[in-house]
C-alpha cells in the first residue's frame, strides 16, 4: 500500500478547513487531493483532534504487531500438529 504524502495532523487540518465553511471542491483543489480521498479521510478522521489521531496510529501499529504474533504462533502450532500426526 502506498504511503500518504500527508501526515495525520495535516489531514485533520485539511478537514478543519472544510468544516470552517470553505467549499469541499476548493479545499481539494488547494491541497491537490481528489474528492474521493477527501471523503475517505472524513470518514476515518472526522471529528478527531491531533491527539486522537496519534492514539489511533499507536493502536493500529500495536494491532498489526499482535496480528503478526498470532499468525506466527498459529503457524508454529500447525507445524507441530503435522509433525505429531505423522509419528
Amino acid at each position: 500500500m502506498r504511503k500518504s504524502k500527508f501526515t495525520d495532523e495535516q489531514i485533520i487540518a485539511i478537514l478543519a478547513e472544510q468544516e470552517r465553511g470553505m467549499a469541499t471542491a476548493d479545499v481539494c483543489r488547494r491541497h491537490g487531493v481528489s474528492s474521493a480521498t477527501f471523503y475517505k479521510w472524513k470518514a476515518k478522521y472526522g471529528g478527531m483532534d491531533v491527539s486522537d489521531a496519534r492514539k489511533l496510529k499507536t493502536l493500529e501499529t500495536e494491532n498489526a504487531r499482535l496480528k503478526k504474533l498470532l499468525a506466527d504462533s498459529m503457524l508454529d502450532n500447525s507445524i507441530l500438529k503435522d509433525l505429531l500426526g505423522k509419528n
